[in-house]
């Protein structure tokens, strides 16, 4: 009797417990498992979207493969801003839309259309966390930045040019800095200033026979 009563007490306890606990067992283990089903199901998605954006990243490299000094088709070249824009609409943090806007930049340059050129870097530099944690590739932002620079000088607003350089630490990329420095000071007119910056930009590192034409090509100081 003892043992059987004992067993009616733990089936009570049990009962019990289950009435108290066990609907909120059920809940946090659906829970999990709409966690974890939804995080595949996300995890998927996320791989499904990142080849996506892989393969319209290497179509755009594709295209853009040509021979040293030659230039894509008009009609590749507006394929390449076509497949750059769809990257930033549909795949906007990925590190794909940002590269594929380098390209598109570029193509707009040799289009002549420095404006499409200036909005998608700056596209670049206004978007440059990327994923889910936020990480910033520096050499991507400095190149970006650098080119940036180029396309606003190019447009004739030097003093522009020159207040995005003084926000940035040129890090590795001194030499090529250094030189659009010594550009922007030039078409300000302080020749002594683009001096000091060509001969920076040589002390970096930086050895192109464009560089030494601009030192050489300078004006006498005044």
């Amino acid at each position: 009797m003892a043992l059987h009563a004992a067993e009616e007490e733990s089936l009570e306890a049990l009962k019990k417990w289950w009435q108290d606990n066990g609907k909120g067992l059920i809940y946090t283990a659906v829970a999990v498992f709409a966690g974890v089903t939804g995080w595949l199901v996300w995890n998927n998605s996320t791989a499904s979207q990142a080849e996506a954006a892989s393969d319209l990243y290497e179509e755009i490299l594709s295209i853009t493969l040509v021979e040293e000094g030659e230039r894509v088709s008009a009609a590749d070249s507006a394929r390449v801003i076509e497949l750059a824009e769809s990257l930033r609409s549909d795949h906007g943090s990925s590190i794909y839309a940002k590269f594929a806007s380098l390209f598109s930049a570029q193509q707009a340059v040799q289009n002549d259309d420095l404006s499409a050129a200036e909005r998608d870097l700056q596209w670049v530099l206004d978007n440059r966390s990327q994923g889910v944690m936020g990480e910033v590739d520096e050499g991507l932002i400095l190149t970006a930045s650098l080119r940036l620079g180029r396309v606003i000088l190019a447009q004739g607003d030097a003093e522009r040019a020159l207040d995005l350089l003084n926000t940035l630490d040129p890090s590795a990329f001194e030499g090529g800095f250094g030189e659009l420095r010594g550009d922007i000071y030039l078409a300000l007119g302080r020749v002594v200033d683009a001096r000091d910056a060509y001969t920076a930009a040589q002390q970096s590192g930086s050895s192109s026979d464009g560089l030494r034409m601009k030192l050489d090509n300078l004006p006498d100081e005044g």
